[in-house]
């Protein structure tokens, strides 16, 4: 057979899966690729640029507000490895939400993460532009824009090997970048680097000691941390077209737990122990900056630049091909244009790239010419989105785990502890969230357009349902 068109998907045939469902994409990634995809993954652009407001709030208190945040997100994980490990599927939650609560929720949680993944994609081109014309002022903002979005495009339409190499080295730069700050910092901490002696309790004490601002400062600080950790479901995702995937899923899930206390809190303890949290230098030009500054080590604000800009491409790589195979997901179990549903013989989903692919750039459009009305009602509506596909996990995990047990024992490679009492600590942490944005204007008004949106799509995914069901008799 020597066609090089595209073939097209079984389109509505039910939760596809990989490698038992036969899905058609590939199998490309390696397990090389999904271990630093997994490692890299936590470390995005938010933790390096988005913490300094967070510290600027909470002060010191800021290492607990990432030490809670973090222990919701690995309950989240943990449920979300646990169903992932039983079935891998390139639509992850969505299927799962599909499976445990029905179609409505599976189409609610896929589309609104898609949406999520898009603007976000758009966010981050804009940011690597900015860094771009600092170093380079002649340069237009548009065709760095156009140019990342081009190359990381035509990345993911080529096989999924090439995306995970990419990935692969973006996320090892991340790592290398974090973990030298940690150790530097580590060192100087215990006063052990030359040129910097230790800064002791100095610091965590004083200027108004733990609680600068009270509890207000600590919960506005509590906000700024959860939504740092967005991105990490993307290795669910991707597992799905690794060589093991079930062995995959479970490898990344029971290695989350160091990992966010590692590069997180870790990162956060060493930032408020070296400089006092309410240095003007923590917002700007950010947390990481003011303490190579203070650690003396040249070219600071340039090394810190190129790190967050491969952060910024690293997530835009990502979130391109998360988006895509969320996308193909729900076309594939009829729930978007059936037009999109086609694979190429290298097994990636090329339209549902091109299609994910567009709607970031014209997110990126409105953003120059709407940034205040269009655009600014897109990151409203995907906002709180993150805490919404969390609040699915939770309940799929809950209604999945007894069927688990039941049907497939074998399959609970991945168990969420505690069952069930930990998914409704979970839960209960997702609904305080929501709460808490509901105190702050700016929180308050994206939760409105969040739920706004997590309504619509709920509507027409219940209409589609009981259309389907109409027509099934």
């Amino acid at each position: 057979m020597n066609r090089t068109t595209d073939t097209p998907a079984p389109v509505g045939a039910g939760p596809e899966e990989a490698p038992e469902g036969g899905s058609p994409l590939s199998h490309g990634l390696k397990q090389r690729h999904l271990s630093m995809i997994a490692l890299g993954g936590v470390i995005g652009a938010g933790l390096f640029v988005g913490s300094g407001a967070g510290i600027a709030a909470a002060g010191p208190s800021i290492v607990l507000a990432y030490a809670f945040s973090g222990a919701l997100v690995l309950l989240v994980m943990r449920m979300l490895g646990e169903m992932s490990a039983a079935h891998p599927s390139s639509g992850s939650f969505s299927v799962h939400a599909e499976r445990a609560v029905g179609p409505w929720a599976g189409f609610t949680a896929g589309w609104m993460f898609w949406a999520l993944l898009c603007v976000a994609i758009a966010a981050e081109a804009i940011g690597a532009a900015a860094i771009m014309t600092t170093w380079l002022p002649g340069t237009a903002s548009w065709m760095w824009v156009a140019l990342f979005m081009a190359v990381f495009c035509g990345t993911n339409l080529a096989a999924v090997g090439n995306f995970g190499e990419t990935e692969f080295w973006f996320a090892a730069l991340k790592v290398a970048a974090i973990t030298a700050f940690l150790v530097l910092g580590a060192l100087a901490v215990l006063g052990f680097l030359p040129g910097s002696p230790s800064p002791g309790t100095g610091n965590l004490t004083g200027n108004g000691g733990w609680l600068p601002n009270g509890v207000d400062g600590f919960l506005i600080g509590l906000l700024a941390s959860v939504f740092a950790y967005g991105g990490l479901e993307t290795v669910t995702i991707a597992a799905a077209e690794s060589e093991k995937p079930r062995q995959g899923v479970a490898r990344a899930v029971r290695t989350a737990m160091w990992r966010i206390s590692l590069f997180y809190v870790g990162s956060m303890a060493v930032i408020v122990t070296l400089i006092p949290w309410d240095d003007p230098a923590v917002v700007k030009p950010g947390p990481y900056v003011a303490v190579l500054d203070v650690l003396e080590v040249p070219a600071a604000a340039q090394i810190m630049n190129a790190v967050v800009l491969a952060a910024l491409l690293s997530a835009m790589n990502a979130n391109i091909y998360g988006a895509s195979r969320m996308a193909y997901s729900l076309i594939e179990r009829g729930n978007g244009p059936a037009g999109l549903a086609r694979v190429s013989r290298s097994g990636v989903p090329r339209r549902a790239v091109l299609a994910s692919s567009a709607f970031g750039f014209l997110a990126v459009l409105f953003s120059f010419w709407w940034p205040e009305t269009v655009f600014a009602w897109l990151l409203n509506m995907v906002g709180a989105a993150v805490l919404v596909v969390w609040g699915f996990i939770a309940v799929a995990q809950l209604r999945s785990r007894r069927r688990l047990e039941r049907e497939s024992p074998e399959r609970l490679t991945v168990r969420m502890w505690l069952f069930p009492y930990l998914t409704w600590v979970a839960l209960a942490g997702v609904a305080v969230i929501l709460l808490l944005m509901l105190r702050d204007g700016d929180t308050r008004t994206q939760l409105y357009f969040t739920g706004g949106l997590a309504l619509t799509l709920s509507a027409v995914g219940l209409l589609r349902q009981r259309r389907t069901r109409r027509a099934g008799g």
